[in-house]
């Protein structure tokens, strides 16, 4: 059957069965980009169902996966934008009910941006479909492999952030 490819991917039947080595660069190379796509998929599917840029999807869960509040300087250089680009999305975000930007109380310069908890509850509404499939494929691996697995993308996020961006 030989390592799958962008014009044949493996079989969605749920076959337990790589079809290459683990240590196959390639095969890591396919599966990630095409859990890329899959993901990409439904946030732009999300950003269309809420009239949103798909940056705008972007901005959100940075704004949700933070430890602490961001500031808009935070967002602007998580997401590799211009001060402006991230104005105009919280703009929009804000606009559309998505977030609140608050002044912090003891520093009226600074700004954290929060996600509004009505606009929590549409995306868990949408991306329930993904969390569904992330229950179903969890239960596949054992605790031990699933620990492996968080460790891997773990391990790769923080490689993929080390990287420098492309120049042109």
């Amino acid at each position: 059957m030989g390592v799958p490819s962008p014009d044949h991917p493996p079989p969605r039947s749920g076959a337990s069965e790589p079809v290459a080595p683990l240590a196959d660069l390639q095969a890591f190379a396919v599966e990630l980009r095409r859990m890329n796509g899959e993901i990409n998929r439904m946030t732009h599917g999300f950003a269309a169902n809420q009239q949103l840029h798909p940056t705008d999807v972007s901005a959100l869960a940075a704004i949700l996966d933070a430890p602490t509040p961001l500031t808009p300087g935070a967002l602007r250089e998580h997401l590799g934008l211009t001060s402006g680009a991230v104005t105009a999305c919280l703009d929009r975000l804000e606009r559309a009910g998505h977030v609140r930007r608050a002044r912090e109380s003891t520093d009226r310069r600074v700004v954290h941006v929060y996600y509004e908890a009505s606009a929590r509850a549409a995306a868990r509404d949408y991306f329930m479909p993904l969390a569904e499939a992330t229950a179903r494929a969890r239960a596949r691996f054992s605790e031990t492999e699933l620990t492996t697995v968080l460790r891997f993308l773990a391990a790769m996020n923080e490689e993929l952030g080390e990287v420098p961006p492309a120049r042109r």
